[in-house]
């Protein structure tokens, strides 16, 4: 933020220290996702959603808005200039399956059931550890994984890296979380994965 806007938005309430410091926009503006920065805290705020003291009101390319009680602060994206993710079709190539995970099919509404009962357990017992390849984040290894839930009936396993979702390079936690809002719209959901130093593909398919 420039100095007179950080003036402003201190005396709306906001800390002085917030920053955006990644956007993912989405074709439906409610579905869109901020990730702010303060204190040396993260915070990933959909549109409507509390974050460090304000509500996320807006979220479009290059700038979010928050209401700190009644007054609009506008926190512009630091550093980097924001774009839509790319198509989230099914890709239609690529890896192929591995023999012993096959594409799966679900019931969407037993999807959203089971993840209201399993998502504590999914934050709680899930360890993700970036890889990086030229220095870049290129996926992330599950190096933990809960048994029985929903990440592991999808065919991940421990030791996965996760490499793409629907055609999104996986190169930030933040790009994982803010996939979340888009994929619950989707009918297919397809992964690959680096399984034993190969790329192996996952799909399961939301009726």
């Amino acid at each position: 933020m420039g100095p007179l806007l950080l003036v402003l938005a201190v005396l709306a309430g906001a800390p002085a220290d917030l920053e955006a410091v990644g956007i993912i926009v989405s074709r439906r503006p409610e579905a869109c996702v901020a990730i702010l920065r303060s204190g040396g805290r993260e915070r990933v705020a959909a549109v409507g959603e509390p974050a460090f003291g304000g509500r996320v009101i807006a979220v479009v390319p290059g700038r979010v808005t928050l209401d700190f009680g009644g007054e609009h602060v506008e926190v512009r994206l630091a550093g980097v200039a924001a774009a839509p993710l790319p198509s989230m079709r099914a890709a239609t190539s690529g890896p192929p399956e591995d023999p012993t995970t096959p594409a799966r099919s679900m019931e969407r509404r037993d999807m959203e059931r089971r993840l209201g009962q399993e998502v504590p357990r999914i934050l709680a017992e899930t360890t993700l550890v970036p890889v990086t390849e030229g220095g870049q984040v290129a996926g992330f290894t599950l190096t933990r994984l809960p048994e029985g839930t929903l990440l592991s009936d999808a065919g991940l396993r421990p030791g996965d890296v996760i490499t793409t979702i629907n055609d999104v390079p996986i190169d930030s936690l933040a790009t994982l979380i803010g996939l979340w809002p888009r994929l619950q719209s989707e009918s297919d959901i397809r992964a690959v994965v680096l399984r034993n130093g190969q790329p192996v593909a996952l799909s399961v398919h939301l009726r």
